[in-house]
């Protein structure tokens, strides 16, 4: 007999991340042996305990799946949606994926780029959580052409709903002069995860955001992939994350 905590059991079966399971038990929506359990401290064994969520049956961990997605513009970042938008699941399960992955972290909507889906609930939570100050890095397209003192705000950190940003690495990549105004493509990479935030930075120094676009996760990056495609990561590709995210 192995007993474990019961939100280890949900996020290596791949139910979700840790912290989304702890949420899941102190909701009522876990039970164990026909017993609801709401306790953190909880234990089962995931070989013989007859474990629900939401009455639904979970599956012992299997094999581990670590995808990378370019999620195009228009999709939801999310396993569904209450509006009915579409959501980066549906790009996988037309792709032909079976596993229940969930993603880890944010895009916004009308964002871009790189994205990761696994099912190790360990990794997806040491990734996402702030402490490990995992660099993401945006390509953003600005209306205008900031100064050196708007680049240097950005550097060091915008106040944002009464919190200040980490330090960001900010650079101009190339200035594009258009009709009625220039716009100018930044490089910006952040240490944190927080909602809209490369938005809402550059909303704060006057330069709207005109179109966003993530090319890199900590040590993860593939110039090759087009929207909507996905690809497995490869064990050398796992074993950077993982070690970025110890």
């Amino acid at each position: 007999m192995r007993r474990e905590r019961l939100q280890k059991i949900l996020s290596a079966a791949g139910i979700a991340s840790r912290r989304a399971a702890e949420s899941y038990i102190t909701d009522g929506r876990v039970s164990v042996n026909g017993t609801t359990v709401t306790e953190l401290g909880s234990k089962a064994d995931p070989d013989t305990d007859d474990i629900r969520v939401d009455g639904r049956r979970i599956k012992p961990a299997t094999r581990r799946v670590y995808l990378l997605l370019y999620k195009p513009r228009g999709y939801i970042v999310s396993r569904s949606d209450p509006q009915r938008r579409p959501t980066v699941i549906d790009l996988l399960e037309k792709g032909g994926v079976r596993d229940y992955v969930y993603p880890v972290g944010r895009l916004d909507y009308d964002s871009e780029g790189l994205l990761l889906l696994t099912s190790d609930g360990d990794l997806a939570a040491r990734l996402t959580h702030p402490s490990h100050e995992i660099e993401r890095e945006y390509e953003v397209k600005i209306l205008g052409v900031p100064d050196e003192h708007d680049l240097e705000r950005l550097s060091k950190g915008i106040v944002i709903d009464g919190r200040r940003t980490l330090p960001a690495d900010v650079k101009v990549l190339k200035v594009i002069a258009g009709k009625s105004a220039e716009h100018a493509v930044l490089s910006i990479v952040v240490k944190e995860g927080r909602n809209r935030q490369v938005r809402n930075m550059c909303e704060a120094i006057g330069h709207p955001v005109d179109r966003l676009k993530r090319v890199r996760i900590g040590p993860i990056t593939d110039a090759r992939i087009r929207p909507g495609e996905f690809r497995e990561l490869d064990a050398t590709e796992i074993a950077a994350l993982k070690r970025a995210a110890k």
